[in-house]
């Protein structure tokens, strides 16, 4: 069987164990967050390194919701210094400094991801947010966070700070196929988290629907119709979304 057959059943019975052992987490965020955001509130997401890539999957995105505010700092994300970012990471009292720049607060959401869940930044994160009110999920993995010692000031795992903990159900270093090196290739956090979120914010939506509630829903801008759907969105949310 070639990497290629490997890697899609690998993710596939990640994907299968993940959504049939956490179905009622999941229920119970897209209740949560449907509150959330029916409210006036707002869904905040965060990740470093690779894991900054699912609060992009979550913001102005077809068929997505239009109450999320990404938490997005180029100097933890990869384009600017890779190997910057995994040292910030580890920095003590970076993630202070940057949830300064934001209103979140009681009533909202905060999902931080991070697959180690171990260094400082995004266990601060999750810490200073829950001591502003808000509601904090942690996307991790929880076998490799188990598996290593937290690297932060705190002592702690991303999985002992939040309120509830989603397991993107990886493997420990999160790639996931043995192709005959000493170490395995194919990462499957991105893709598991991914799907997740959107089975989340899916069901949210529909909540919504079933319950006559209004929630603001983007459309994809390369249909028909796109842009006037979105544009009555924008309007409403440009002032509130500095990134929009």
């Amino acid at each position: 069987m070639s990497a290629i057959e490997l890697y899609k059943c690998e993710l596939q019975q990640i994907l299968d164990k993940v959504f049939a052992e956490q179905r009622e987490k999941l229920e119970m965020l897209a209740a949560r967050l449907c509150d959330c955001v029916t409210s006036g509130h707002f869904l905040y997401i965060f990740g470093t390194g690779h894991a900054h890539i699912l609060a992009e999957e979550m913001f102005y995105r077809a068929g997505g919701l239009a109450a999320v505010i990404p938490i997005l700092d180029e100097a933890l994300m990869l384009h600017v210094s890779a190997s910057g970012s995994t040292a910030l990471e580890r920095q003590a009292g970076y993630a202070a400094k940057l949830l300064e720049k934001y209103k979140l607060g009681p009533g909202d959401m905060l999902i931080v991801c991070s697959n180690s869940g171990r260094n400082a930044v995004p266990v601060e994160m999750a810490v200073a947010a829950r001591e502003r009110g808000a509601f904090v999920v942690a996307l991790t993995n929880v076998k490799h966070s188990q598996s290593c010692s937290p690297r932060n000031a705190l002592n702690l795992r991303l999985l002992e700070v939040a309120d509830v903990v989603l397991d993107n159900g990886g493997c420990i270093g999160d790639a996931a196929i043995d192709v005959g090196l000493a170490y395995k290739v194919g990462a499957t956090s991105t893709a598991v988290g991914a799907a997740m979120l959107q089975a989340i914010a899916g069901r949210c939506v529909e909540l919504a629907v079933q319950s006559r509630r209004d929630i603001d829903v983007f459309s994809s801008s390369n249909v028909d119709n796109g842009d006037a759907i979105n544009e009555r969105i924008l309007q409403k949310y440009q002032p509130l979304i500095d990134k929009l």
